[in-house]
């Protein structure tokens, strides 16, 4: 959306919360002008984040306007839930009294009702403050494979998505989640999509410090929408000139046994892992040539490779794979709704939210993201790393 529309849409939505609440505050002396105060502020700064980039300020005060824009983007959702919240609690209480002959304090209950929503809405940003810029927690997930080979048996996955590296994301926070990763030792190493949000030119210095993750068999990269929003072609070539493996809609083939220890090329072959990327699924909007094809990131794998994983931005590639025959699909994209209550809506949109699910034959894991788009805030959809370990199928 433009942003004058865009910012005119957001003064309105303000004025409907001050319209709400101000005239019940009437008798808290002290919450009226403060909570007018905080609604102008936040509706003069919530389009910063999208005019600094046109307009000639410094890099450190363009941040810093980012900064402020985007704490004030996550308050402002608060407080506009909490509004309609309000509002449709007001008016379900008045219907239960007007149908049970209830006599009932109004002014009194608008007054506190609206005293509360601010301070709520307060308290979830600060609480989704903390927790969207602490280190993603582990989350150690265990996938059962029907016939999964002996060599396969305990093998590792960490799993990053939805980083995005732009205002308040910065090299410090991808050095914290780099050191972390290679804390857990890891066989390889997957990032699904959505890493920045910026160009090359931009980010570069901090995407940076992901050439230092380790793992035994290396890292694999696939794009999401965010990429291609930013310049998916420069950051393909970014990404491998850090040494990341990006693949677009094909698979590499990873030994996990030693072949000198094999008997048979036949043996070699089924403890190999098949690992597949592809482009997002919205990539041909944006490339023809990118077109998501999970049935063609197959093309040519050895068929005694039984063991297949597909990575995929968006978890509604997955009947697709189901379909191409994978037995395992790692995508991000949701967030995990970031937070109450917009993970109720994801499901409008993604099969997934979140978690283990199986479509089919296949699993289907949709990670939380490791870092948050837009408002520094997450509540009640935590980030994470995920460290799945692939284990046999039990009867």
């Amino acid at each position: 959306m433009p942003l004058r529309p865009l910012t005119l849409l957001t003064t309105l939505l303000h004025a409907y919360i001050g319209l709400r609440l101000l005239p019940a505050l009437a008798d808290l002396s002290a919450a009226w002008p403060l909570l007018l105060a905080a609604l102008l502020l936040s509706a003069a700064t919530m389009p910063l984040p999208f005019a600094g980039a046109r307009g000639g300020h410094r890099r450190p005060l363009a941040d810093g306007w980012k900064w402020l824009g985007l704490l004030s983007m996550g308050w402002f959702s608060s407080m506009f839930v909490l509004t309609l919240v309000r509002d449709a609690g007001l008016l379900l209480g008045w219907l239960l009294a007007l149908a049970g002959g209830w006599a009932v304090d109004w002014p009194r209950a608008q007054s506190w009702s609206a005293a509360a929503v601010p301070l709520m809405a307060t308290l979830a940003t600060l609480i989704g403050f903390f927790n969207a810029r602490r280190v993603a927690g582990v989350v150690r997930v265990e996938v059962p494979i029907r016939d999964l080979p002996a060599g396969l048996e305990g093998f590792t996955i960490a799993q990053l998505s939805d980083i995005h590296v732009g205002p308040t994301i910065r090299r410090g926070y991808i050095q914290r989640i780099v050191h972390a990763v290679n804390g857990l030792g890891a066989d390889m190493v997957a990032i699904t999509g959505d890493l920045v949000d910026g160009t090359v030119a931009e980010l570069r210095e901090h995407v940076a410090p992901l050439a230092g993750l380790r793992a035994r068999h290396g890292t694999f990269v696939v794009t999401g929408n965010h990429e291609y929003y930013a310049g998916a072609h420069a950051w393909i070539d970014e990404l491998r000139r850090l040494g990341l493996q990006v693949l677009l809609n094909e698979h590499v083939v990873l030994q996990t046994r030693s072949v000198k220890g094999a008997q048979t090329d036949e043996e070699v072959l089924e403890s190999a892992l098949v690992v597949a990327g592809v482009t997002d699924y919205t990539a041909a909007h944006f490339d023809a040539a990118h077109a998501s094809d999970p049935k063609g990131a197959l093309h040519d794998a050895p068929p005694l490779v039984r063991t297949r994983l597909l990575l995929a931005h968006q978890p509604r590639s997955a009947p697709a794979a189901a379909e191409a025959g994978y037995q395992l699909q790692l995508s991000g994209h949701t967030h995990g709704g970031q937070f109450f209550p917009w993970n109720l809506f994801v499901p409008l949109q993604q099969p997934f939210t979140a978690g283990l699910h199986r479509l089919q034959q296949m699993w289907v894991y949709t990670s939380r993201g490791t870092g948050y788009w837009g408002p520094p805030k997450r509540f009640g959809a935590p980030s994470e790393i995920t460290l799945l370990r692939l284990v046999p199928e039990r009867a």
